[in-house]
């Protein structure tokens, strides 16, 4: 099933691993506590998502049980869609998936003509991966603009039409579609040189 959305109110992100304290030194996440790096993203998010606007977030959102999701939830803004990851299987039992908008495993959507495959992880085979007919949005591999994160050598394969937009990627604040647009259109005519 597609679902078409707005590309002006529409925004993606990864891996916010919100109260998720081993995350900041396994992935050099410029914050002294999680309290800082919860506030930080909190604050970014809500600086460029309004109340009615839709995010997409591509999973490992929250450690912790109810009561923690639900602090950051009630502090977030937009109507959020929840793709799961690795992170999230372990803890979305607990009585709040009725906070988002939807919960998959994947999803694909449209914006304007634009389909878009949005996964925890990174695939090398995708329906329209082969000829830029689609793009995928992916987080889970923790990409910073070094590109020195532990899957940096496998990244090379991926195709141009394919976007980490994890928090560690992208400055900890969402992208919108126009944001990611750019960047794939930038990789696409990198390739082509």
């Amino acid at each position: 099933m597609n679902y078409k959305f707005d590309g002006d109110k529409v925004f993606f992100t990864s891996d916010t691993h919100f109260n998720h304290t081993n995350i900041i030194q396994y992935c050099q996440r410029p914050f002294k506590s999680t309290d800082e790096m919860n506030e930080a993203m909190i604050d970014n998010w809500n600086s460029v998502v309004g109340e009615d606007d839709t995010l997409f977030h591509l999973g490992d959102f929250c450690l912790g049980g109810a009561e923690e999701w639900n602090k950051i939830l009630n502090r977030l803004n937009g109507r959020i869609y929840l793709i799961l990851g690795n992170h999230d299987l372990k803890n979305i039992r607990h009585g709040f998936i009725e906070r988002f908008e939807h919960v998959a495993m994947a999803m694909r959507i449209e914006i304007g003509k634009k389909k878009i495959y949005l996964s925890h992880y990174p695939y090398l085979c995708f329906e329209g991966g082969y000829n830029d007919d689609v793009w995928q949005l992916f987080g889970h591999v923790h990409t910073r603009p070094s590109n020195t994160g532990i899957d940096a050598r496998r990244l090379q394969y991926l195709y141009p039409t394919q976007l980490d937009v994890g928090v560690d990627n992208n400055n900890f604040t969402p992208l919108s579609f126009e944001q990611v647009r750019t960047k794939i259109l930038k990789q696409i005519e990198t390739t082509r040189k």
